[in-house]
Formats: C-alpha cells, sequence, structure tokens
C-alpha cells in the first residue's frame, strides 16, 4: 500500500450510543482528497459482544475492494462492547487503526466492576496492548493501536486527514452519521 497516494481510500467506523438496547456503527469510505464515496450502518448491542461483527457486517455490505485501511473511533463501544481488531484485520486483510483520544489508565477495572467474572470481555479488552500517542500537525494528540501497519504509517494517515481538531476526517463524519441515524431510530 502506498499511503502518500492521493486515491487511497479509509474506511472510518464511529458509533452513536445513547443508552439504549442498541448502538449504530456508520462506516464512510472517504478518499484521501476528502471524497467520500461510500457509507453504511450496522448496529450492535449495548453491553453485547458483536462490536467486531458490527465492524465487518458494515465492511462486508460495502462490498468494496478498494478500501485501503479500516479507521475506527475506539475498541471499547456501546457500554463496554469490546472490538476485536486484530479479527478484523485477519477476517479483511485490511489494515486496521483504532484512533481515541484522551489519555487514561484503562478499562479493566470498570470492566470488573461492570462485568464481574467475565474473564472473556475483560481477556479480549487486554489483548488489545497498549495505545501510541501521536501528536497531530493540529496540536491535539491521539492514541493509536494500529494492526497489520506499521505505528509510523498509522500515524502519517492520521496526520493527513486530520483537517483541525484532533478527530480525523473519516471518523468525524461517520461519527454525524450514525448520530443523525439514531435520533431518527
Amino acid at each position: 500500500m502506498h499511503i502518500a497516494k492521493k486515491g487511497l481510500r479509509v474506511l472510518g467506523i464511529a458509533e452513536s450510543f445513547s443508552s439504549r438496547e442498541y448502538s449504530i456503527l456508520a462506516g464512510v469510505v472517504m478518499r484521501k482528497d476528502l471524497r467520500i464515496d461510500g457509507v453504511a450502518l450496522s448496529r450492535i448491542t449495548v453491553g453485547g459482544n458483536d462490536a467486531t461483527e458490527g465492524v465487518l457486517s458494515i465492511y462486508r455490505s460495502l462490498r468494496r475492494r478498494d478500501i485501503n485501511v479500516i479507521m475506527v473511533s475506539g475498541c471499547v463501544v456501546a457500554w463496554f462492547n469490546i472490538l476485536d481488531p486484530a479479527s478484523v484485520f485477519r477476517e479483511t486483510g485490511v489494515p486496521v487503526i483504532v484512533v481515541t483520544y484522551e489519555d487514561s489508565e484503562g478499562l479493566a477495572p470498570d470492566i470488573c466492576r461492570h462485568f464481574p467474572g467475565d474473564s472473556r470481555r475483560l481477556a479480549c479488552y487486554e489483548s488489545l496492548g497498549e495505545r501510541i500517542p501521536c501528536i497531530l500537525h493540529t496540536g491535539y494528540t491521539v492514541y493509536i493501536r494500529p494492526f497489520g501497519l506499521n505505528p509510523e504509517d498509522s500515524f502519517r494517515l492520521c496526520q493527513d486527514f486530520a483537517r483541525d481538531g484532533k478527530v480525523p476526517e473519516p471518523l468525524r463524519v461517520a461519527r454525524l452519521v450514525a448520530r443523525s441515524v439514531m435520533r431518527i431510530s
């Protein structure tokens, strides 16, 4: 993959969660020149274990072979529904970059408190590994977990898609779409 290519396409996936039984995931295919050329949706269970399948559902429904990278806003969505980005990479063959926006000590204590005895959920969270802080040209710091792509190229893509603020454009637009869909559903 040539990350400098202008036609490079990122599938940005973000959610809208409003303490219901489900959360909306929106996926937006965006070229590096910021043209949007695809949108797809899925629904996942709040507090469930189907975030990975929700992301895969979006990817499959698009039926595209030109997606170069999947960028996801967060690994822990819909109230501790934990994404397995390594599985998404294995299933699709497309590198995954998980982006988060705040430093934290981690969620293991919260998972144990809200889901006592759920060793599978805790193990899934712990398998995510450490986040890598990256200071964007906008002055903001994001934290990334790359799967199938080296940290330097992952950071470069976050830089290339960050216009202002800290949220890369594919994720910002996906979040807007997810919020709109959640409002009308």
